[in-house]
């Protein structure tokens, strides 16, 4: 049986493809970690304003970093939760080890303490001051004779 196909693929595969996917299959995993670190950036007259949501981690949690004109947050967070019945014995043991970054370029003229940062209710709050754009001079051609 001839079926349609566009350069050289066939349509019906690509329309009866996921199928039998797995739910839990790595495209899956990857729409679930591009919610994480979620970063609203606003601006206004003299700044911008960072806005990085980590649910669940705490201030000592949080490191920030600036190397070569690179911001990089990082969060890293361990928590072990552990129920004992009333003779001592463990009903229920939980453990949860996670960490994740970001990184953004912000440029090679600020300094650690351009950058002003506070952390509150699981939304990691930076203030990245404007700059003074350096001028490019116009370029000066040479005539050729």
């Amino acid at each position: 049986m001839y079926m349609p196909s566009i350069f050289g693929e066939n349509l019906m595969d690509d329309l009866f493809g996921d199928f039998d996917r797995d739910f839990y299959s790595k495209s899956a995993q990857n729409k679930q970690t591009a919610s994480l670190m979620r970063t609203d950036i606003k601006e206004n007259d003299k700044a911008y304003e960072m806005a990085v949501e980590l649910p669940g981690y705490k201030k000592e949690d949080v490191k920030l970093e600036l190397t070569d004109g690179y911001l990089k947050i990082s969060a890293a967070h361990n928590d072990n939760k552990e129920e004992k019945d009333k003779e001592g014995r463990v009903i229920r043991r939980e453990r949860y080890s996670g960490s994740m970054q970001r990184t953004f370029y912000v440029g090679d003229d600020f300094t650690p303490q351009d950058i002003a940062a506070k952390f509150e209710d699981g939304i990691l709050k930076i203030d990245l001051p404007k700059k003074e754009v350096k001028q490019i001079e116009a370029p000066s051609y040479i005539e050729i004779k």
